[in-house]
């Protein structure tokens, strides 16, 4: 007996899907500080000790392919870019509330 694989969804557990979306090495702790406004990329790098640009970097590039986070670059002197929580990333909002409540 074989099992068909389904690739439009590899399990049927949605919390094992967000799982795999916020996981990465700097990503639960980029989403959660975009809980609070607006991040900036040498912002990030300052709150977050230990990491480096590169990998900052990836994970918001995924946090934004993913729909998550907003990229929005901001026409003032000096140019900068922001990252914003998207619709759908406010929606996890409450689950992760939940999820520190437990801890």
């Amino acid at each position: 007996m074989t099992t068909e694989n389904n690739p439009k969804n590899d399990s049927g557990c949605p919390a094992e899907g967000l799982l795999k979306t916020l996981s990465g090495k700097w990503k639960p702790q980029i989403f959660r500080l975009s809980f609070e406004g607006p991040v900036r990329f040498n912002a990030l790098l300052r709150q977050l000790e230990g990491s480096n640009k590169q990998s900052v970097a990836v994970a918001l590039k995924e946090l934004e392919e993913q729909g998550l986070l907003t990229k929005i670059v901001v026409q003032q002197k000096p140019l900068h870019i922001e990252y914003h929580l998207s619709e759908k990333g406010k929606t996890l909002i409450p689950v992760l509330q939940q999820l520190e409540a437990l801890s």
